[in-house]
C-alpha cells in the first residue's frame, strides 16, 4: 500500500504552473502605452535607462515562460523522458493537448530566433556598407559628396559621425556644431547598444517592439540636451535641429544603417518645443509620469517573480515525476 501512495500521480498542466507563465506573455503589452507616458514626462537620460531595463527583463520573462512551456508536453515523448529519468509525464490528459501546446511554444521560440539571425545579418551587412564608406577618413568627421542632406552617428572602433555635403551646405557654421556636438553625444554614450538592446527585446515578444519609437525619441532628447549643453545656447539648438530635419525630410538615408542614431529622427516638433521649454534636468515629473514609471516597475518585478515561480513549480513537479516522494 505504501508503494502505492509513493508512485506519483500524473499532473495535469498545473494552474500553478500555467497562471504564471501567463504573466510574463501578457505583460509586455502594457509596456508600449506606458513608455510612450514616460518618454515625454520624465528627464530624457532617466527615461532610457528605464526603458531599455524594462524592455529587457520583460523580454527574458517572456522567453522564459515559452522555454517553460515547453517542458511538460515534452515530457510525453521517450526520449525526453528517460533523459529526465521521468516516471511519469508532467502533463496528465490528452497527450496532444500537452504536446501541442509544446510544438506551438517551440515554434514561437525558433520563428524568434530566426527573425533575429535574419534581421541581424542585414544591420551587419548594412553597418559594412557604412564602414566601407568612411574608411577613407583617418578623422572622426566623414564627409560624403552627397547632394542629399543626412548625418548620423556611425558606431564601430572607432565611432565616426557621418554627414553629407548636401547637409553641410544646409546649416550655418554654427548650426553645424550643434549637430556634430548631437551626433558626438550619441557616439560618448554608446547609444547603438541600448538600441540593440531593445531590437533583441522586440524579437522576443511583439508586444515590445512598441517601446522602438519611444526609446528612440529619449534618445534623440538626450543628444539634444548634450548639444544644447556643450553650445551653451538650447534656442540654436532647437535651430539646428529644426532645419536639419526640414532638409533631411525629402532625402533618402541611403547609407544610413538601420540602427545608426541621427539628429533628423523621430518627432523633431515635440524635440525642438522640448528644447525652446524647461530644460529637461530641472522638470519635476507629474504624478501621471510617477503611476506610469511605477507601473512599468510592477509589470517587471511581477514578470520576474512569476517566471521563478513556475521555474520552482516546474522543478517540483520534476522531481515528483522522477518518484522522489517519501514513503509512509
Amino acid at each position: 500500500m505504501s508503494r502505492l501512495l509513493s508512485f506519483p500521480l500524473p499532473l495535469p498542466l498545473p494552474l500553478p504552473l500555467l497562471l504564471p507563465l501567463l504573466l510574463p506573455l501578457l505583460l509586455p503589452f502594457l509596456a508600449g502605452p506606458v513608455c510612450r507616458v514616460l518618454v515625454v514626462s520624465l528627464p530624457p537620460r532617466r527615461a532610457v535607462r528605464l526603458l531599455v531595463c524594462s524592455a529587457a527583463g520583460l523580454a527574458a520573462g517572456s522567453t522564459g515562460a515559452l522555454a517553460l512551456l515547453v517542458v511538460p508536453g515534452a515530457t510525453h515523448l521517450r526520449p525526453v523522458a528517460a533523459l529526465g529519468h521521468l516516471l511519469t509525464p508532467l502533463a496528465s490528459g490528452s497527450p496532444g493537448a500537452a504536446v501541442g501546446m509544446t510544438l506551438v511554444a517551440a515554434s514561437l521560440l525558433v520563428v524568434g530566433g530566426a527573425l533575429l539571425l535574419r534581421d541581424a545579418h542585414g544591420w551587419w551587412r548594412r553597418l559594412r556598407q557604412a564602414r566601407v564608406l568612411a574608411a577613407g577618413s583617418r578623422s572622426e568627421l566623414v564627409v560624403l559628396e552627397e547632394a542629399h542632406p543626412d548625418a548620423y552617428a556611425l558606431p564601430g572602433r572607432p565611432g565616426r559621425i557621418v554627414i553629407t555635403s548636401g547637409m553641410l551646405r544646409a546649416l550655418s557654421a554654427a548650426e553645424r556644431e550643434v549637430l556634430l556636438a548631437h551626433e558626438r553625444a550619441h557616439l560618448r554614450s554608446r547609444h547603438h547598444l541600448l538600441v540593440a538592446t531593445v531590437e533583441l527585446a522586440a524579437h522576443c515578444h511583439p508586444g515590445l517592439r512598441a517601446v522602438r519609437e519611444p526609446l528612440r525619441y529619449a534618445l534623440e532628447r538626450t543628444a539634444d540636451e548634450a548639444a544644447a549643453q556643450a553650445v551653451g545656447d538650447r534656442r540654436l539648438t532647437a535651430r539646428a535641429i529644426g532645419r536639419a530635419a526640414l532638409a533631411a525630410r525629402t532625402s533618402p538615408a541611403r547609407h544610413r544603417p538601420g540602427f545608426a542614431l541621427a539628429a533628423t529622427a523621430g518627432p523633431v516638433p515635440l524635440r525642438v518645443a522640448a528644447l525652446l521649454g524647461q530644460p529637461a534636468r530641472t522638470r519635476v515629473p507629474g504624478a501621471r509620469p510617477r503611476l506610469a514609471a511605477l507601473t512599468l516597475l510592477a509589470c517587471l518585478l511581477v514578470s520576474a517573480g512569476a517566471s521563478f515561480q513556475a521555474a520552482d513549480n516546474l522543478h517540483t513537479g520534476i522531481e515528483i515525476a522522477q518518484g522522489e516522494t517519501g514513503e509512509e
